[in-house]
C-alpha cells in the first residue's frame, strides 16, 4: 500500500492542466480536496497553481488539523473566501481557472468572478470525477475494510431478524454494531424495508414489524477513513413463497451475469443492459426502476454510473456496485448488491455477505 499517495495524485492532477486548457484550478468539493491533499475537514478551498504550488484555504477551526493532515501545501488562514481566493489568483497570474461547477453555488461564483473580471473561469467537474473513479491500492484497502466492518455487523445482527421485530430496531442495531466495529460512521441512512415497503428502493426503516413470509431488503454500508462500502441483501422471514423464490433467482442471475460482464474496456451501458435485458425477458422490465450500479469511494455515489445512458468505459482500478432489483408496488421488492473492484484480471468482490437465498427466523 502506498504510504503517502497525495503527492502523486497532485502531480497527476496538475499534469492534466494542458489537456483541460487551464492555468490553475479552484476546488470547493471537500472530497476532491481530501483526495488530493488528505485534509478531512468539512470546509475549505484548494487553489492549485501552474508553477508547482498549491494553497489550502481554511478558517481558524481547521488550521491545526490541516497542518497535521497535509504536507507540501501552503496553508492560508481564510477570513473571507472571496478576498483570499482573489489574492491567490492574482499571485498565480492565471489566465484560465478551472472550477467544479457541481460544487460552486451561483452566488459565490458571481462574487469570485466579479472580483476577477480579467480571468476566464472554466467548469470541469466531470473530468475530476473520472480521476477519482480510478482507485489506488490505498483506497481499495479502505473500501475493503469498510465492507468487512459492515459484513461483520450484519452477520452479528442476523439472529434478531425475525417476525415481530421492527425495521427500525434492526437498522439501529446494525448501525450501532458498524460503529462499534470501527466504522467512522454509517455510509447512509440504513434501509430496512419489509413486505410492501420493499418496493420502495430508498425506503427508510420504519416502525412496522416483520411478518412471516415477507421479504426484507437491507441496504447498508460503513465508512472507513472516509471511504464507503455499499451492500444490499434480501432475506425471507420464516418461509419463501414460490413466486418470490423465482424472482429472487432471476435477480441473482442478473446480478451474477452483470458482475461477470465487468471487464476493462467494456462500456457501463453494456453491463447495465446485460442485467436489464434478462429481467425484461422474464416480464419484469418495467419493475427494474434504477441503474444497475454506481461508483463508490469518498462519496457513496460517484463515477462511473452503470446505466443504459452511460457510454463510459470501465477502467482498471474502478470500484463500483452491481445492484439489480425488481419492485412490485404494494407487494414486495428484491434487490441484491455487491461492491466490486475492476482489475486487469478477475473482478474482485469486496463485499462479504453471501447472496444465496436465505430464510431467517
Amino acid at each position: 500500500m502506498t504510504s503517502n499517495p497525495f503527492p502523486g495524485r497532485m502531480t497527476d492532477f496538475r499534469s492534466r492542466f494542458p489537456e483541460w486548457s487551464v492555468d490553475a484550478f479552484l476546488l470547493f468539493n471537500i472530497n476532491n480536496i481530501r483526495y488530493l491533499t488528505g485534509f478531512s475537514g468539512s470546509e475549505g478551498v484548494l487553489c492549485v497553481g501552474p508553477r508547482g504550488r498549491a494553497h489550502l484555504l481554511v478558517d481558524g477551526r481547521y488550521t491545526t488539523q490541516a497542518r497535521k493532515e497535509t504536507s507540501g501545501l501552503e496553508l492560508v488562514h481564510m477570513t473571507d473566501s472571496v478576498d483570499s481566493i482573489t489574492t491567490l489568483l492574482v499571485q498565480e497570474n492565471a489566465g484560465v481557472v478551472g472550477f467544479e461547477d457541481a460544487s460552486l453555488n451561483v452566488q459565490l461564483y458571481r462574487r469570485i468572478k466579479g472580483k476577477n473580471k480579467r480571468l476566464k473561469f472554466k467548469p470541469l467537474s466531470e473530468e475530476i470525477d473520472l480521476l477519482r473513479a480510478r482507485k489506488d491500492e490505498s483506497e481499495v484497502a479502505c473500501i475493503r475494510k469498510a465492507a468487512h466492518i459492515a459484513a461483520d455487523a450484519l452477520k452479528s445482527v442476523l439472529p434478531i431478524i425475525k417476525a415481530g421485530v421492527s425495521e427500525r430496531d434492526i437498522a439501529l442495531e446494525l448501525e450501532y454494531r458498524m460503529r462499534k466495529g470501527g466504522a467512522d460512521k454509517v455510509a447512509f441512512d440504513t434501509i430496512v424495508a419489509s413486505g410492501p415497503r420493499g418496493a420502495l428502493p430508498h425506503a427508510r426503516a420504519g416502525a412496522g414489524k416483520l411478518k412471516s413470509g415477507e421479504a426484507v431488503v437491507i441496504d447498508y454500508g460503513a465508512v472507513y477513513k472516509g471511504y464507503h462500502s455499499d451492500e444490499t441483501c434480501t432475506f425471507f422471514i420464516e418461509r419463501v413463497e414460490s413466486d418470490l423464490k423465482e424472482v429472487y433467482g432471476l435477480v441473482k442471475e442478473a446480478h451474477d451475469r452483470a458482475i461477470e460482464a465487468v471487464v476493462v474496456g467494456r462500456s457501463c451501458r453494456d453491463v447495465d443492459l446485460i442485467a436489464r435485458d434478462l429481467i425484461a425477458q422474464k416480464g419484469f422490465g418495467r419493475h427494474f426502476t434504477h441503474g444497475t450500479g454506481h461508483g463508490v469511494g469518498l462519496d457513496i455515489h460517484e463515477a462511473p454510473r452503470i446505466s443504459y445512458k452511460s457510454e463510459q468505459l470501465l477502467e482498471a482500478g474502478m470500484v463500483l456496485t452491481i445492484e439489480p432489483g425488481v419492485y412490485l408496488p404494494g407487494k414486495w421488492g428484491i434487490r441484491i448488491e455487491d461492491t466490486i473492484w475492476v482489475t486487469r484480471g478477475k473482478t474482485v468482490v469486496l463485499t462479504k455477505v453471501p447472496k444465496e437465498l436465505t430464510i431467517l427466523g
